[in-house]
C-alpha cells in the first residue's frame, strides 16, 4: 500500500511542482503589496516552469498574459503586443528558408560536398563533417542542422567499422542515405528531451539506427555499432561529439542561428589522434571516401529547386551583411527618408514570401509552389516563437513595474569590482544554468537582469550582455543540455559520461575566448568603453566609471 502510495505521489510530483511554487512565492505579492513584488513573483513562477518544465515552456511563456493583468501590473492589450515582433518575421523568412533547402535536398549536398573536399583522413573527415553542420547551423535551427548531418555520418562510420570485413573478402552491403530519415533499421529510438530552446519539437525527437545486432530496446539500452577497435571506438565519439558542438558553435556565429541570439538582437533593439602527416590512405579511408563520393554523385547535377533555393540563400546574406555595415553606407540608405524603417526581418520575410509564389517546376507540370504552408508549418517553431513572445512580456514587464531597477540598484556592490570581473562572473552564472535549462529561457530571464545591472554601474550594456549571450549557447555537458546533444547520443557512440569529460574542456576553453574577444577587439569594434546614447542614464550612479 505504501508502495502504491510512493508511486502515485511520484508520478503527480509536476502537479504537486505546479501548484506548491505558487503558494512558496505567493507571500511576495500578499505581504509588499508592490508591483515590483508581483512582477518578481511571475518572474520567480516563470524561471521555476522553465527549469524544471513541469509545464511545456511555450504555456509557461504565456503567463504575463494572465497575471500581469490580473496584478495590474500591464493591461493586456499591451501584454499581447509583445508576443509577436521583429523578431517573429525574421524567424518566419528564415524557416521558409530552411523549408526548402530540407525539401529539396540542398543540405544533403552542401555537406557532402565539403567532406569530398577535405578528404577522409580521419582527422580531417571530422572537420568536414563539423564545418558543414557549423555551416548549416548558422543559418538554420541547431537541431535541424543536426538532423541534416548525423545520418550522413553514421552511414559513413558503418562503412569504416565493416571496411576490415570488406578487405578480406566479405560482402558488405552499400548503406543506403534517406533524406527524410527513414530508415528501415530494426531499430527506432526516442529521445525524451528535458528541453527544447532551438528546435520545433519541445518534447521528443525521434531518431532511427541503420541495422545493429540485437538491440534490447525494452530496456532502452542504448545500441553500439561493431567499434572493433580502441581507435575507431574513439573515432566514433569524436565524430559524434564534434557534430552536436559544431552545431552550436556554429549557431552563434549569426543573429538566425540560435534562439538566444534573435532574443538578444530584439532586446537589444527594444530598449587531436587522429591526425596522420601525408602517406597513402588505408582501406577504412578508401571505403569512407567511396561511400561518401557514391552518395554525393548519386544526388546528380544540382536541380532547379536546389539552384534557386541556393540563390536564395546567398541573396539573403549578402542582403543582410550589405544592408547597414556601418563603415560604409549600406543599402538601405537608398530609402533615405525611411531610415531605421528597414531591418533584416525585412529582407528575411520578402525573400521568405518568394518560396510561396516561385513555381517549383516549369510549365509542364501542375503549378506548384517551392514550399507549401504545410510544409513550412511542419518546420515552424511555433513554440520558440511563443516562449520568446513571453521573454519579451517579461521583460516589459520588470521595466514597467521597477522591478529592473530595484535589481540593479541590489547588485551595485558589483560595480566596485573590475568590469571584467563582474562580466566574468556573470557568464559563468549563465553558463551553468544552460546546463539545466533551456537556452532561450535561461537568457531571457537574465537580460532583464543583466542589462539594468550594466546601466547602474553605468558600463555599456553591450559589454555584459554579448558575452552573457555567447555562454548561454555553451550547453555541452549533459544529453540534455540541448537537442543536437540528445540527438546524438541516441546514435549510441558516446556515453554521458564522455559528454560531460569532453562538455567541461569546451565549456572552459568557449567562456575563455568569449572573454578574450570582449575584452580585445571587442572593446573597439563596439566600442564597448563608450556609454552608449541609446541606454537610459541612471541619476544615482552617473558619478561610476567603468
Amino acid at each position: 500500500m505504501l508502495k502504491k502510495l510512493r508511486q502515485g505521489l511520484w508520478n503527480y510530483h509536476n502537479v504537486a511542482l505546479i501548484v506548491l511554487m505558487p503558494l512558496l512565492l505567493l507571500p511576495l505579492p500578499l505581504v509588499f503589496r508592490q508591483k515590483e513584488a508581483e512582477c518578481a513573483f511571475v518572474l520567480l513562477l516563470m524561471a521555476t516552469y522553465w527549469m524544471t518544465e513541469v509545464i511545456p515552456l511555450s504555456m509557461t511563456a504565456m503567463l504575463p498574459a494572465i497575471l500581469f493583468p490580473l496584478f495590474g501590473v500591464m493591461k493586456s492589450s499591451a501584454v499581447a503586443k509583445e508576443y509577436f515582433k521583429d523578431f517573429h518575421f525574421l524567424l518566419i523568412g528564415v524557416i521558409c528558408l530552411a523549408t526548402s533547402i530540407e525539401k529539396w535536398g540542398l543540405h544533403r549536398r552542401i555537406a557532402l560536398r565539403l567532406v569530398t573536399l577535405v578528404g577522409v583522413n580521419p582527422a580531417w573527415l571530422i572537420l568536414g563533417f563539423m564545418s558543414g553542420c557549423a555551416f548549416i547551423s548558422m543559418w538554420v535551427q541547431n537541431i535541424s542542422a543536426v538532423t541534416m548531418v548525423m545520418p550522413i555520418v553514421e552511414a559513413v562510420l558503418q562503412q569504416i567499422m565493416k571496411a576490415k570485413a570488406e578487405c578480406a573478402g566479405k560482402d558488405n552491403p552499400c548503406l543506403q542515405l534517406d533524406e527524410e530519415n527513414n530508415y528501415t533499421g530494426k531499430m527506432s529510438e526516442i529521445v525524451s528531451e528535458k528541453k527544447n530552446p532551438n528546435g520545433p519539437d519541445e518534447s521528443f525527437t525521434c531518431v532511427q539506427i541503420q541495422p545493429v545486432s540485437q538491440p534490447d530496446a525494452a530496456q532502452g539500452v542504448q545500441a553500439r555499432p561493431p567499434c572493433r577497435s580502441k581507435q575507431d571506438l574513439m573515432m566514433c565519439k569524436a565524430m559524434c561529439i564534434g557534430i552536436a558542438y559544431s552545431s552550436s558553435i556554429g549557431g552563434i556565429t549569426t543573429l538566425p542561428g540560435t534562439s538566444p541570439n534573435l532574443i538578444f538582437s530584439e532586446y537589444l533593439n527594444h530598449f587531436r589522434f587522429l591526425c596522420r602527416r601525408g602517406g597513402e590512405h588505408t582501406e577504412k579511408e578508401k571505403a569512407a571516401r567511396k561511400v561518401i563520393e557514391d552518395e554525393y554523385k548519386s544526388l546528380g547535377p544540382m536541380s532547379s529547386q536546389e539552384i534557386f533555393t541556393g540563390a536564395v540563400f546567398l541573396v539573403m546574406v549578402a542582403l543582410w551583411l550589405t544592408r547597414s555595415p556601418g563603415f560604409i553606407p549600406g543599402w538601405a540608405s537608398l530609402f533615405p527618408h525611411q531610415k531605421g524603417y528597414i531591418t533584416d526581418a525585412t529582407v528575411s520575410l520578402l525573400l521568405g514570401f518568394l518560396f510561396f509564389i516561385v513555381p517549383a517546376y516549369g510549365p509542364s507540370r501542375k503549378y506548384e509552389s517551392m514550399i507549401s504552408w504545410k510544409e513550412f508549418q511542419a518546420s515552424m517553431p511555433w513554440k520558440v516563437a511563443l516562449l520568446v513572445g513571453g521573454g519579451f512580456a517579461l521583460a516589459e514587464g520588470t521595466k514597467e513595474s521597477g522591478l529592473s531597477l530595484w535589481v540593479a540598484e541590489l547588485l551595485t556592490p558589483l560595480g566596485f569590482l573590475p568590469v571584467l570581473a563582474t562580466i566574468t562572473i556573470a557568464c559563468i552564472i549563465v553558463t551553468t544554468i544552460t546546463e539545466v535549462a533551456s537556452n532561450a529561457a535561461t537568457i531571457t530571464i537574465f537580460l532583464p537582469i543583466l542589462s539594468p545591472l550594466a546601466e547602474a554601474i553605468h558600463v555599456n550594456p553591450l559589454y555584459v550582455l554579448i558575452p552573457s549571450t555567447l555562454c548561454t549557447s555553451f550547453s555541452f555537458l549533459l544529453p540534455v543540455s540541448n537537442p543536437p546533444n540528445a540527438v546524438v547520443f541516441a546514435y549510441g557512440h558516446v556515453s554521458i559520461m564522455d559528454m560531460v569529460k569532453a562538455g567541461l574542456g569546451v565549456n572552459v576553453i568557449g567562456l575563455l575566448s568569449v572573454l578574450l574577444a570582449v575584452a580585445t577587439w571587442g572593446v573597439p569594434l563596439f566600442s564597448l568603453n563608450t556609454y552608449p546614447d541609446w541606454a537610459p542614464v541612471l541619476p544615482e550612479f552617473n558619478s561610476t566609471a567603468p
